[in-house]
């Protein structure tokens, strides 16, 4: 890769891993259905009137947009929401990778190799030792929450490799279109009319500069950026970056949240992260078809 483009896929991580405290921030403006939704709404108007039509059917943007943004980020909100802190919350949802295998060693019949089952145990010894850390005080069905997002993040995964999108700044702005109308009516009847109310009327410049990094910049820019260097190099050469989020994310955590890194949760980095490269890079040596290839990685590793 040429040094600006690595210099790319480095701020892209950075941007990635930062959206962690920025959404933890946001969550003290907007309850956590709602923020998710606001989100979304922001990320696809005006851009789905500037990508064009979407390239890939309809069943995989609905799919995905379920899956990833009303699953997904609806129980990574929410999970923050009650107490799962921005850099652990940046750790613990990279186990993405090893239920993206799992899932589709069952769906696309893809037999994962000794390294990826290696990875795959390196990456769960990881979040185990995370489980430890956070000990018996901390909040168990938090970490239980963000858990059950990663696991939607695999299922997103799959159906992204299976649609294959051709251009993923187009298929992430449309897919942005699908859970804003659910996420609205989840928040409506979870968190309340009254709540929305109150949070929308509150509406300040800090709250609105929140909804423009998490929609624009960590959305828009970041899988426009990510698209742009998928474009040119193999996933193989770019995806690796995305083990640069949790870093960014735990590091900007310790700086601006001040929450603490214990030694047990580096190790836990340590971890989860070679256990990540593990079944990442394992997957990406063996023989695919270019398309899926690239369609693999486009949200590993984002928030």
């Amino acid at each position: 890769m040429r040094p600006l483009h690595i210099a790319l896929a480095a701020l892209v991580a950075a941007v990635w891993g930062v959206n962690f405290v920025v959404i933890e921030l946001g969550l003290d403006h907007f309850p956590p259905l709602l923020f998710s939704a606001l989100r979304f709404l922001v990320a696809a108007l005006p851009a789905v009137f500037l990508v064009g039509r979407p390239k890939v059917a309809w069943k995989w943007i609905v799919g995905v947009g379920l899956a990833l943004g009303v699953a997904k980020f609806g129980l990574l909100f929410i999970g923050m929401d009650r107490g799962m802190g921005a850099g652990l919350s940046s750790l613990v949802l990279q186990v993405q990778a090893v239920f993206t295998a799992l899932f589709a060693a069952l769906a696309l019949g893809e037999r994962p190799g000794r390294a990826r089952v290696l990875g795959m145990a390196v990456a769960l010894a990881g979040i185990g030792v995370a489980a430890v850390d956070e000990g018996a005080d901390g909040p168990v069905l938090a970490f239980v929450l963000v858990i059950a997002a990663a696991a939607c993040w695999g299922v997103s995964n799959v159906l992204t490799r299976k649609a294959a999108p051709p251009d993923a700044l187009n298929f992430m702005v449309w897919v942005s279109t699908v859970p804003v109308l659910p996420l609205l009516g989840l928040s409506l009847l979870f968190e309340g009319r009254h709540r929305d109310a109150e949070a929308l009327a509150a509406l300040d410049w800090s709250g609105a500069g929140i909804i423009v990094y998490v929609a624009w910049i960590t959305t828009v820019f970041g899988f426009g950026a990510w698209g742009f260097l998928l474009s040119r190099y193999p996933a193989s050469s770019v995806a690796p970056f995305t083990l640069l989020v949790p870093v960014f994310g735990m590091s900007s955590a310790a700086l601006l949240l001040d929450e603490p890194v214990s030694p047990l949760r580096w190790c836990a980095a340590a971890l989860l992260v070679g256990g990540v490269a593990l079944t990442s890079l394992a997957g990406a040596r063996r023989p695919r078809p270019a398309a899926p290839e690239r369609a693999e990685p486009q949200y590993a590793g984002a928030a």
